[in-house]
């Protein structure tokens, strides 16, 4: 049984879908500088994740958003002087490549927030008509002292909730709320910002807002698996979980919370704002992608790490190995019997997807198939293992890129055009 650690409960459970198919909602870029090695580690995680979900025989429905109207992208697109629309097209056209040129198995549904404006219209309204929202201006305010589950993804002291979400975009001096923690969900327009017509007057939505309707849109009210990077999970997935609960009325929202931990780089957090970053197109020009790959997966997802050029050397030998095992040729001898390795394999995996120990056990096999073939023995099925397991975290061994990792994200890249 596939266990994952639930943020929401401090502990390993097992996974079990509410239904018959397993849904995933996982937070996406918002598309204004992309695509670099802590973006990277989110997306693969939740890959291994999925794929190893799809191997173990469960049906997935993945939906990941594009956050294509936002202030960061209004203050970039000001900046090169471009439209807002323009700039979140291209770096959102960048990140598919990039993720494509990864392997990344591509989500069922890639939606634009902007897609499910009239949606929002209707949850927000919703939060107005249960007294968990108000009318302020032409803005409309998420009142959190009125939900009292507030808190119950993270378990922070509330006594750390204004400081956090005000460094993360939080505006606590905003004349119009009630209290400096209330979050927006509609944003009366500014002079020069692009603005919808909306029951309160013309405006933005909120972030948070975004989120949650479109995994209601597109996955329904209550969903298995919630996740996005570390740095996500207070305010933006604690304000999700208060308004959805709002607009649904269901004790759970998600019922796993999950977050790849941060990819530090020279000492700090690797992020746009500090610019220390390591873009995945740069890696992608001297490494192959399973190498790329091989360096993310052998970090399990909840694991911060120091990116070091020097990691790259064991990846670059791994990826090799692994390839010089797929292709190998043996002989008609006794057969190499991979089940120890596939044992060793999906017990990692089952352990919260410790894709280290996991990575370890496919290395075994590769050697193991080497050996096998210098000894004249038979290796295909051992060969047939090796690829199967290696698909759980994306790896090609040779292979051209999987037909819907290149039909789904050509698909999704037409729609940014």
């Amino acid at each position: 049984m596939l266990r994952l650690y639930n943020e929401q409960t401090a502990r390993l459970e097992d996974f079990q879908p509410v239904k018959d198919i397993a849904t995933i909602y996982v937070c996406g870029i918002t598309p204004y500088d992309t695509t670099h090695l802590g973006h990277a580690f989110t997306y693969l995680s939740f890959d291994v994740l999925i794929r190893y979900l799809e191997y173990k025989g469960y049906q997935v429905r993945y939906v990941q958003n594009v956050t294509d109207i936002d202030d960061d992208i209004i203050r970039k697109a000001k900046e090169v002087g471009d439209n807002w629309l323009a700039v979140g097209n291209r770096w959102t056209r960048h990140f598919i490549e990039d993720m494509r040129a990864l392997n990344v198995r591509p989500p069922d549904v890639y939606p634009r927030a902007t897609d499910v404006i009239p949606e929002m219209f209707e949850h927000i309204q919703a939060l107005i008509d249960k007294g968990y929202a108000y009318v302020s201006d032409g803005n409309v305010y998420y009142h959190v002292a009125a939900h009292p589950c507030f808190g119950e993804v993270t378990h922070l002291p509330p006594e750390q909730w204004l400081p956090i979400a005000n460094e993360r975009g939080n505006f606590p001096d905003d004349p119009h709320k009630r209290d400096p923690l209330d979050f927006v969900l509609w944003q009366a327009q500014k002079p020069g910002e692009p603005a919808w017509d909306s029951p309160w007057g013309k405006g933005r939505p909120g972030w948070h807002i975004e989120c949650s309707t479109m995994a209601i849109t597109y996955l329904g009210e209550v969903i298995d698996v919630h996740g996005g990077g570390g740095d996500l999970s207070f305010p933006h997935h604690e304000c999700e979980t208060a308004q959805a609960r709002g607009v649904t009325g269901e004790e759970k929202f998600a019922h796993f919370w999950m977050h790849a931990a941060m990819v530090r780089y020279e000492g700090e957090k690797m992020s746009k704002s500090l610019g220390n970053l390591i873009w995945v197109r740069d890696l992608l020009q001297e490494h192959t992608p399973d190498a790329v790959r091989i360096l993310v997966t052998s970090h399990p997802y909840y694991e911060t790490w120091e990116y070091d050029d020097a990691e790259l050397i064991p990846a670059d030998a791994l990826a090799d190995l692994l390839l010089r095992a797929a292709q190998a040729t043996g002989g008609a001898g006794q057969s190499v019997d991979p089940q120890e390795d596939v044992a060793a394999f999906e017990a990692a995996m089952d352990d919260n997807l410790n894709s280290r120990v996991a990575l370890a056990a496919l290395e075994r096999l590769a050697r193991r198939i080497l050996d096998g073939a210098a000894a004249g023995n038979n290796i295909a099925d051992a060969q047939r293992t090796l690829h199967k397991l290696a698909t759980v975290f994306g790896l090609r061994l040779g292979a051209p890129l999987e037909p819907r990792v290149e039909q789904g994200w050509d698909a999704h890249h037409k729609r940014f055009e």
